[in-house]
C-alpha cells in the first residue's frame, strides 16, 4: 500500500487517569494464528495504562486473550510495571504520543518529541520498543504521516469505537461492542474506563463464544503490507 495523506483523520479518542502493578519477567512464547482461517478481533486500549489495567491484564490472563496498548509516555514513566506486566504476557505495545496533544496543531519538533519520549519509555519499562502509532484523538495529516515514516510506524486507528468514554456504563459498553464486532475488527476502548474494564469478563466470553480469536492488531494487519507512514484503516473516501 502507498502512503496517501490527503486530509485529516477524524476520529475522537479521550485522555486518562492512572496507577500501578506487579511485573513479570519473560513473555510466553505466542501461538499464531492465522486470521485468514478464523474469526479474529483486536481490542486497543488507549490513554494507559490506567489505574485498572491490573484488573484487565488478568481477566485477558484467565480468558487467554490478547490486546494492543496505545500507550501514553506520561504514564509509561509514571506507571512501568504495568506496561513491564502487558509485554511479559504477549499483549502489544503501541505508541500514542507523550501527553495526547493533537498531532495536527504541533510543530513537527513536537510530534518528534512526543513519539521519541514515548518510545524510549516503553523500552525502559519493558525492553521493547512500539513498532505501531495510534495519533491522539486519530488525527494526522501529510506532516504526521511523514514523521511517523521517520520512527519507521504505520499508523493505527479503528474500525470501530466501543464508546466507552462517553457512555462509562458496563452493559451499554458490551452492547456497542458486540453491535459493531466484526471479523478483523480493531475496537476503540480505554483501560482507565472502570465499566470497561468491569465488563470485560462478560464480553470476552460473549465474544469467544461467537468463534472470535482475540488477538493484537499486528495479527489483523499482518497481511496488509503497510508501509511506514500508512494509515490503517482508512476513513471512508480515501482513494484506494
Amino acid at each position: 500500500m502507498s502512503r496517501q495523506i490527503s486530509s485529516l483523520l477524524a476520529i475522537a479518542a479521550v485522555c486518562v487517569t492512572l496507577a500501578p502493578a506487579p511485573a513479570f519477567a519473560q513473555a510466553p512464547k505466542k501461538t499464531p494464528v492465522d486470521c485468514e482461517q478464523v474469526k479474529c478481533i483486536a481490542l486497543t486500549f488507549d490513554d494507559g495504562p490506567g489505574q485498572y489495567a491490573g484488573t484487565l491484564l488478568d481477566t485477558l490472563k484467565k480468558y487467554h486473550a490478547k490486546a494492543t496498548f496505545f500507550l501514553e509516555g506520561q504514564y509509561v514513566k509514571s506507571r512501568p510495571a504495568y506496561v513491564k506486566r502487558m509485554a511479559a504476557e504477549g499483549h502489544e505495545l503501541g505508541n500514542h504520543s507523550y501527553s495526547h496533544p493533537d498531532f495536527t496543531k504541533s510543530e513537527a519538533g513536537t510530534i518528534r518529541n512526543e513519539i521519541k519520549k514515548t518510545q524510549d519509555a516503553v523500552k525502559k519499562a519493558a525492553g521493547v520498543e512500539p513498532k505501531l502509532l495510534r495519533p491522539p484523538y486519530g488525527l494526522a495529516d501529510l506532516q504526521v504521516s511523514d514523521i511517523a515514516a521517520e520512527f519507521g510506524m504505520p499508523m493505527i486507528l479503528w474500525t470501530a469505537g466501543s464508546e466507552d468514554w462517553s457512555s462509562k456504563n458496563v452493559q451499554a459498553i458490551q452492547k456497542k461492542t458486540l453491535e459493531v464486532a466484526k471479523p478483523n475488527g480493531i475496537i476503540l476502548m480505554h483501560d482507565w474506563v472502570k465499566q470497561t474494564v468491569d465488563g470485560m469478563p462478560a464480553l470476552i466470553k460473549t465474544l469467544q463464544n461467537k468463534g472470535y480469536h482475540l488477538v493484537t492488531v499486528s495479527d489483523i494487519i499482518k497481511d496488509e503490507n503497510l508501509e511506514p507512514g500508512d494509515v490503517f484503516p482508512r476513513p471512508a473516501g480515501w482513494e484506494n
